[in-house]
């Protein structure tokens, strides 16, 4: 058996472990954390996508959502999948989530591309659950800083076809041009401001112009800036994650941007459906639509729209 022959064999076991919701060893999260490093340092920061593809928002740690979309979506390799950020955090399985993420794109590179959301940062995760599950389930930080290590070399943004340009957040008033995104320096944590800092943190809006962001990071756009921006870089569509909506799609700016949103009642509480969309070879997309997976020994949540989206 050549290394090669070897490596792929220990990549399927560890796929058939992880999709029973069960973490690998330590040592095999190392290794795999080191390929997808390497892996990951040879792609761009607009990394380019062919279709067929199916186009994924946050996923949050949702662990069994997660397989309920490959369930609706189809399994890899025979789908392809982009997935927009968001892997950890939030969900009781971030650990699994997105050992399994990054076992797919490791076994199949060019069948799975993953964009970094806000979320796959030292700093973030240590507030929202990904630092204190991975003490939990390994009794140490090492898992946690493997991880935190890779995200540093997700590509940013991805561009499906040259025509759909794909991100977690949104636009950034120091970008005009997909050159300058592949400018960026992305090895690094995600800083406080800036132009990466923008394109993990932005929001469409409903009006024109740039805003101040509520949540204290990026800026919010306008129409103007939308339309703008695709018609300068010959784009018709920029696929973000990154918002909660309840439909787990979302139209906004006459349709030149699309909110996917692929967690299902976010946070076990939410409500909200979940989405992806699928590209066919003629660049024609479908919404398919998923309600979250059927929990043993979890309570079942009524779909109930809380007040605060209302």
């Amino acid at each position: 058996m050549s290394a090669l022959d070897a490596d792929i064999a220990s990549l399927d076991a560890w796929i058939e472990t992880l999709m029973q919701c069960k973490p690998l060893a330590e040592n095999d999260v190392k290794k795999l954390c080191d390929k997808a490093r390497e892996i990951l340092s040879n792609e761009s920061n607009v990394q380019p996508v062919r279709v067929p593809v199916t186009v994924c928002g946050d996923v949050h740690g949702q662990f069994h959502d997660l397989l309920e979309l490959f369930r609706i979506g189809g399994n890899v390799p025979d789908t392809n999948y982009l997935f927009m950020g968001d892997y950890v955090d939030r969900g009781y399985h971030s650990v699994e989530t997105v050992t399994l993420l990054v076992a797919a794109k490791v076994r199949y590179p060019d069948r799975v591309t993953l964009t970094r959301g806000n979320h796959e940062s030292r700093q973030i995760t240590q507030v929202y659950g990904f630092y204190d599950e991975c003490l939990r389930k390994y009794g140490n930080p090492n898992i946690w800083k493997y991880f935190t290590d890779v995200f540093d070399y997700l590509p940013l943004t991805a561009v499906i076809e040259s025509q759909i340009f794909c991100l977690h957040g949104g636009l950034s008033p120091s970008l005009d041009s997909l050159d300058q995104v592949r400018s960026i320096d992305r090895v690094q944590e995600v800083p406080h401001e800036g132009p990466m800092c923008d394109l993990l943190w932005s929001d469409p809006d409903d009006r024109a112009g740039w805003g101040i962001s509520p949540r204290g990071a990026g800026y919010t756009f306008g129409q103007d800036v939308s339309a703008q921006f695709n018609h300068a870089n010959g784009l018709t569509l920029v696929s973000r994650a990154h918002q909660l909506v309840m439909e787990g799609y979302q139209w906004a700016h006459d349709r030149q941007v699309v909110t996917i949103f692929s967690a299902p009642n976010y946070c076990y509480r939410c409500g909200n459906q979940a989405a992806i969309m699928e590209l066919d070879e003629r660049m024609k997309y479908t919404f398919l639509q998923f309600d979250p997976a059927p929990r043993r020994g979890e309570p079942q949540v009524t779909r109930k729209t809380p007040d605060y989206f209302l």
